[in-house]
């Protein structure tokens, strides 16, 4: 399953990092938003229609963290994905978005939002 996970396309790529370091943003929002996509690549790449299944994403989980032979990695790198997850699904909700169209955009509102800081 981690083979399907190409960590350059869609998201994650070089124009998108550029993007966000054009930002006018704290360095640690910047960050934020770099995980928040990253996170956003991964669920795209296990999901099936537009939602993950949670199975599905505990089994990416386990596979990657294989690469450490660390189970509390494991259930902590699941823990996070999990909780991100529905943070992204609530806020692709708010805004009448699917999931997998959320864009940079999309996640510094986000951003700015969950830190008070909302777009003008």
């Amino acid at each position: 399953m981690s083979s399907q996970f190409d960590p350059l396309s869609n998201h994650l790529n070089l124009q998108n990092i550029q993007t966000i370091e054009k930002l006018n943003l704290p360095i640690i929002q910047k960050h934020h938003i770099r995980i928040l996509l990253h996170c956003l690549a991964i669920l795209n790449s296990i999901s099936t229609d537009n939602s993950y299944e949670e199975n599905l994403l505990r089994q990416w989980c386990n596979i990657e963290s294989r690469k450490f032979n660390d189970q509390q990695f494991s259930d902590l790198f699941y823990e996070q994905l999990a909780l991100t997850a529905k943070k992204l699904n609530l806020f692709s909700q708010k805004i009448g978005k699917d999931i997998k169209d959320l864009d940079i955009e999309d996640l510094v509102l986000l951003v700015k939002e969950s830190t008070g800081n909302h777009l003008n």
